[in-house]
């Protein structure tokens, strides 16, 4: 997948949040152009409708798990792949005006699920404090800003603090060491598969038979029967009625590789429905060590294959 200047690339804006930041942590998106607007619902309905080339949005988090709006647009409303997995090490930030004392805080404003993941420190902090809801936590920091009340404080990031005059009041607040976030680049199908790499994962959508007992353990035993890792397994409800679930999957592997093909081959045909998600370069700090294993270890084999293949009998 060849991105340009040209591309199109929306995500969550404004400057400052944590998606910009991973766009711009990608030589190539960095150089696109850029599109920031204010939900990842915005984000995917602009890849969708074509407003866009790509989209980067945030699937999960390490504290507080799935983004649902995210997950849920990608099952039920586009038809859009993931072409490329992001993973940011995440920093929260308490903002506020300069030389605001953590004593005069009585509000904090941000994005809910970022306000989540630092409960505890503003419990032990702050104390019982007013918490407002924005889009962002770069618009809760546009807020506070614009506000210029020493009571009013936002999470946020440092480049968001600096872009808008703010100072760092606390960093790292999130509860828990480790704190990550995974983000996808979407795009339309007609994007392509990226091919694989060595070490690539695949995300699929599987419908079950809600008359049928045992079907979450047909699912499972197609992978188990092939030796194939799942990295995520997920119900989410299907929106049609109490009790009917759908299962979100991510194995390691690429559509390219023939056992992991099967499976999907297989799940296809005993299941009423499996939605393709895509097959893409996973994300992490060791990715690019482990692709290059990989590419190593394939160029030993392919060597030692063709020595061994020289000895036919001709």
């Amino acid at each position: 997948m060849r991105v340009t200047s040209s591309t199109t690339v929306a995500y969550l804006g404004p400057t400052g949040t944590f998606t910009e930041e991973a766009l711009l942590s990608q030589p190539d998106l960095a150089a696109a152009r850029h599109l920031a607007l204010n939900s990842f619902s915005d984000v995917l309905d602009a890849v969708g409708e074509k407003e866009a080339d790509l989209g980067l949005v945030a699937l999960e988090n390490s504290i507080e798990g799935t983004v649902n709006i995210t997950l849920d647009k990608l099952i039920f409303s586009h038809e859009l792949w993931i072409v490329r997995e992001l993973q940011l090490p995440v920093a929260q930030c308490l903002v506020g005006l300069p030389g605001t004392r953590l004593a005069e805080v009585t509000k904090v404003v941000s994005m809910p699920v970022a306000t989540a993941q630092c409960r505890g420190w503003l419990a032990a902090n702050l104390g019982r404090v007013e918490e407002e809801a924005s889009p962002s936590t770069a618009d809760a920091v546009r807020r506070v800003a614009d506000g210029r009340d020493n009571r009013v404080c936002a999470i946020g990031t440092r480049r968001a603090a600096e872009v808008h005059g703010l100072e760092v009041l606390a960093a790292g607040i999130e509860d828990h060491d480790g704190n990550t976030t995974r983000f996808a680049l979407v795009a339309r199908p007609e994007w392509g598969i990226p091919a694989p790499t060595g070490h690539d994962k695949t995300s699929i959508v599987c419908f079950q038979s809600s008359d049928h007992p045992g079907s979450l353990h047909t699912i499972l035993g197609q992978f188990a029967a092939r030796n194939l890792n799942l990295t995520k397994l997920e119900s989410r409800p299907t929106k049609k009625a109490l009790g009917e679930y759908c299962f979100v999957i991510d194995v390691d592997g690429h559509l390219a590789d023939e056992v992991v093909a099967d499976c999907l081959r297989d799940l296809h045909a005993s299941l009423p429905a499996v939605k393709f998600l895509g097959s893409y370069p996973a994300g992490g700090a060791e990715g690019a060590e482990r692709r290059r294993e990989a590419t190593d270890a394939w160029l030993a084999a392919d060597a030692w294959l063709r020595e061994l293949r020289g000895h036919l009998e001709r």
